[in-house]
C-alpha cells in the first residue's frame, strides 16, 4: 500500500498534467517508492523522464514557481526546489532511454529498484514495477544488490548499503556483503565531497558505534580512513582494556551512551546519574557546524580519531614503562590531513582538530584538586568553541579506557570534575558576557595607548579576572590595567 501525502500529491499532479503537454512518459522511482511502501516520510521524489531531464525540469520549474538546480550535467540530472506547508519538496529529474525496466537494471539495491508510473499516481491506481523483486526484499528486510557491478559503476554504493540498511534496519544480504568485502578497496576511489557525505550521515545515526565496527568487518574503514590501520593491535598500559584502534572504535559508542543516544553494554543507566546533562548541553550538541553537520557528529568523528597518532608516537622509556608523548598534539595535524582530504569544511576539520588536541587536557586540569577559576577560564579561552565537547570526549574517553574493570568511585570522582569545571565556566559566561568592563577605546584614551597587540592582551586579562569574580567594576579593571602598565615598565611580570 502507498502512504502519500495529499499536499504532494496535488503537487505531482500538477507536474504530470505539464508533462503531457509536451507528450513525455514519466515513472516515480527509487528511495520514494520504496519509503512511501514503508510509510515513511520524505520530501524527496526521484522522477525518471524519456527526455531531456534537464530542459524537462526547466519548463516544470518555471510552470510550478519552483527553484531549478543543476545536479549532474553529464547524467541530465536536474532538481526541482518547490515550497510546500511545512518544508521544501525536492524533485528530482533523470532521463531514461528504452523501458523503464532497463532504467532500474541500472540502479544499485533491489528495494530502489522499484517504479510507478506518475500517471499511477495522480489517478490513485499506483501498479508496481519491481523486476528484482524489490517488494519481497521490503519486505523481509534485506539490502541487495540488483547486480554484480554496481559498485564497480559506482563505488560510493559501498557505504550507502550500510548506511540504508542501518537507516531502515535491514540487513545486508549475505551475497552483497561479499560483494563490498570483494570490492572494498574501491572505496578509496570516491571523491572526498561524497565520502565526507556517508561519514556524517552514519554518524548522525544513533548506532553509529556499531556502524563503525560493522564497517571494519566489511573491510570498508580503512579504505575511509587508511591511517586507522596503523592503530590495529597496539597495545597500550595495563590500565587501558582495548588496544588502540579498539579503544578509540568504543570510545564512539561511549559518546553516545554519554549524549543519550544509546546504551552501553558495560554500563547501566545508573552510571550516568553524575554526569552532567540539560537541556542546554543537548541543545549544544545539536548546534550545526556546517552544511549536514552538527557537533554530535563530529564528536563521534573525534572519538574515533583522537588517538590516531598513538602508533606512531609510541615509545618504551628508560623504566620500561610505555608512553605516548606527543601523541595529542602529532593527531591533530592527522586528523586536519585527514578531513581535507574527506574534504570537511574548515570550520568543521579546526573543531575536530581541537577536540583531538584538547583531549587530555581536562584530566590535566585537575592537579591533585579543582582547578582554580582562572585556569577553568583559560581552557575554554584556549579551546575556542570546543571546550564542552572536549569534556564529553575526555569522559567518553575514560569510559573507553578501562570498559568492564571500571571502578565506579573513580568514575564518580572524574564526573565531579567535569561537573565542576561546566559549572563554573557556565557562572563565568554569566558574568563575563552581559557585562563588558571596558573596551579597547577606553584604554586608549585613558592611558594614551596606540592600537597593537598590547591593547588585546589587556582586554584578556580584564575578562579573565572578570571571569574569575576578581572584578566587577569599571574602576577596578582600570585599576588592574594601571597595575599591568605600571609594573611593565618597571620590568615585572604579573
Amino acid at each position: 500500500m502507498f502512504v502519500i501525502k495529499q499536499d504532494l500529491l496535488g503537487l505531482l499532479a500538477k507536474v504530470f498534467a505539464i508533462l503531457t503537454q509536451h507528450n513525455c512518459q514519466a515513472y516515480v522511482v527509487g528511495g520514494f517508492v520504496r519509503d512511501c511502501l514503508l510509510g515513511r516520510e520524505t520530501s524527496d521524489v526521484d522522477i525518471a523522464v524519456n527526455g531531456n531531464a534537464l530542459s524537462i525540469a526547466q519548463e516544470v520549474a518555471k510552470a510550478i514557481d519552483g527553484r531549478y538546480v543543476l545536479l549532474d550535467e553529464a547524467n541530465r540530472v536536474a532538481r526541482i526546489v518547490v515550497m510546500g506547508d511545512r518544508q521544501p519538496w525536492h524533485l528530482d529529474f533523470a532521463s531514461f532511454s528504452g523501458d523503464i525496466e532497463n532504467d532500474l537494471a541500472r540502479r544499485d539495491f533491489t528495494i530502489d529498484a522499484m517504479a510507478v508510473e506518475l500517471q499511477g499516481f495522480v489517478s490513485s491506481s499506483p501498479r508496481l514495477i519491481a523486476p528484482f523483486f524489490g517488494e519481497s526484499d521490503l519486505k523481509t528486510g534485506l539490502v541487495r544488490v540488483v547486480s554484480q557491478r554496481i559498485f564497480e559503476e559506482d563505488a560510493a554504493r559501498l557505504l550507502r548499503a550500510v548506511r540504508l540498511a542501518a537507516e531502515l534496519g535491514f540487513k545486508i544480504e549475505p551475497r552483497t556483503e561479499n560483494l563490498i568485502r570483494e570490492n572494498c578497496q574501491l572505496a578509496r576511489l570516491v571523491p572526498g565531497e561524497r565520502l565526507r557525505e556517508e561519514v556524517l550521515r552514519l554518524l548522525a545515526l544513533p548506532c553509529s558505534g556499531d556502524l563503525v565496527r560493522y564497517l571494519d568487518e566489511l573491510a570498508l574503514l580503512t579504505e575511509v580512513i587508511p591511517e586507522l590501520a596503523e592503530m590495529k593491535g597496539v597495545e597500550q598500559p595495563k590500565e587501558h582494556y582495548w588496544n588502540v584502534f579498539d579503544h578509540s572504535v568504543e570510545t564512539v559508542v561511549t559518546l553516545e551512551f554519554l549524549l543519550r543516544e544509546g546504551d552501553w553494554k558495560y554500563g547501566k543507566k545508573d552510571l550516568l546519574a553524575g554526569t552532567p546533562w540539560s537541556e542546554e548541553i543537548s541543545q549544544h550538541f545539536d548546534e550545526g557546524v556546517s552544511s549536514g553537520s552538527n557537533r554530535r557528529q563530529l564528536l563521534k568523528l573525534a572519538g574515533l580519531l583522537h588517538d590516531v597518532a598513538k602508533p606512531r608516537a609510541k615509545i618504551i622509556d628508560d623504566t620500561g614503562k610505555m608512553r605516548f608523548l606527543g601523541h595529542a598534539k602529532e593527531g591533530a595535524a592527522m586528523v586536519s590531513a585527514i578531513l581535507e582530504r574527506l574534504r570537511f569544511s574548515s570550520r568543521e576539520i579546526g573543531l575536530v582538530e581541537s577536540l583531538v588536541y584538547h583531549h587530555l587536557r581536562p584530566a590535566q586540569m585537575a592537579n591533585n584538586g579543582l582547578p582554580t577559576s582562572r585556569a577553568i577560564y583559560r581552557y575554554f579561552r584556549d579551546t575556542g568553541g570546543g571546550g564542552i565537547d572536549i569534556l564529553f570526549l575526555a569522559l567518553a574517553d575514560y569510559l573507553a579506557t578501562h570498559g568492564p574493570s571500571l571502578n565506579v568511585e573513580e568514575w564518580q570522582q572524574h564526573n565531579q570534575l567535569i561537573s565542576y569545571i561546566l559549572t563554573e565556566h557556565f557562572k563565568q559566561r554569566a558574568r563575563v558576557l552581559p557585562i563588558k568592563l571596558i573596551d579597547g577605546h577606553d584604554l586608549m584614551v585613558i592611558f594614551d595607548l596606540s592600537p597593537g597587540p598590547l591593547i588585546g592582551e589587556l582586554l584578556n586579562m580584564v575578562r579573565e579576572a572578570q571571569a574569575a569574580g576578581e572584578l566587577s567594576m569599571k574602576e577596578e579593571a582600570i585599576a588592574l590595567v594601571r597595575k599591568k602598565l605600571e609594573n611593565r615598565h618597571c620590568g615585572v611580570t604579573l
